[in-house]
C-alpha cells in the first residue's frame, strides 16, 4: 500500500511486529550539518556519548507452592536479527534528506540508543564525516566500522560491506536511481530493529513495495 505522510511528528521506536512504515513530518533543510568539532589528525567520531539502555532484568515468577518445584528457566531475549524490523519513513527532498537523517540520529541518541547501534547510509553526496575519514584511507575508515562503538556513515552502494546494526538510517539524498533500488532492500536486511528512510515517499514506496 502507498505510504501517506502524516502531519504529526512520530516518535522513533522499535517494534518486532512486522515491517510497516510510519510517516513523519517533511524536512526541508537544504544544507548538510558541519562535521563535529575539530581534532588534530581527523574529525571526531560522529556519535556522541549517551546513556546506554541497560538490559532488562530477568523476569522472576513468584509461585505459592506447598513444596519445592523445579526452577523455571530464565527467559531468553529474542535475537535482534530474528526480529522483523519496523520501517519508518521521513518525507524529505533529496536536498533535505541528509539533514532529516541527522535529526533522526540525534533523536535516537537522545532517547537512549547507543551510538554503535546506528548505521547511516547515503545514496548521493557522502556525509561530511565519511568524506573526511576516507581521506585517511579506506583501511582506517572501515576499521572504525568494525569497532562498532560509534555511529557510522557509509555510501549506500557499499551496504553489502556493512555489518548488521539494530538501527539503519537511510538518506535518499540523490545519486543514481539504481543505487536506491539496489541498496534500500539490502539496508532493510541490515536493520535489526528499525529502518528509517528519509526521502521521497513515492520513490521509496516503489522500491520497498517490490523489495519487501
Amino acid at each position: 500500500m502507498p505510504l501517506t505522510p502524516a502531519i504529526e511528528e512520530p516518535q522513533i521506536h522499535e517494534s518486532a511486529q512486522g515491517p510497516r512504515v510510519t510517516p513523519a513530518a517533511s524536512r526541508t533543510a537544504q544544507t548538510p550539518r558541519p562535521v563535529p568539532g575539530p581534532r588534530p589528525a581527523a574529525v571526531p567520531r560522529p556519535g556522541r556519548p549517551g546513556p546506554v539502555r541497560p538490559a532488562p532484568p530477568a523476569q522472576r515468577a513468584a509461585q505459592a507452592t506447598t513444596g519445592p518445584v523445579p526452577a523455571a528457566p530464565a527467559p531468553t531475549a529474542p535475537s535482534v536479527s530474528a526480529a522483523v524490523p519496523q520501517i519508518q519513513l521521513i518525507p524529505a527532498s533529496a536536498e533535505g534528506a541528509l539533514d532529516a537523517a541527522e535529526e533522526a540520529v540525534d533523536l535516537l541518541l537522545d532517547t537512549g540508543r547507543a551510538p554503535g547501534d546506528i548505521l547511516v547510509l547515503t545514496t548521493g553526496d557522502p556525509h561530511p564525516w565519511a568524506a573526511h575519514e576516507l581521506s585517511f584511507g579506506e583501511a582506517a575508515y572501515w576499521a572504525q566500522h568494525d569497532a562498532g562503538d560509534d555511529v557510522f556513515y557509509a555510501d549506500a552502494a557499499q551496504v553489502q560491506r556493512a555489518a548488521d546494526r539494530p538501527v539503519v538510517v537511510f538518506a535518499a539524498n540523490g545519486g543514481a536511481v539504481d543505487t536506491l533500488a539496489g541498496s534500500l532492500p539490502v539496508a532493510l536486511t541490515r536493520a535489526g530493529a528499525l529502518l528509517i528512510v528519509c526521502g521521497d515517499p513515492q520513490q521509496i514506496n516503489s522500491v520497498l513495495g517490490a523489495g519487501v
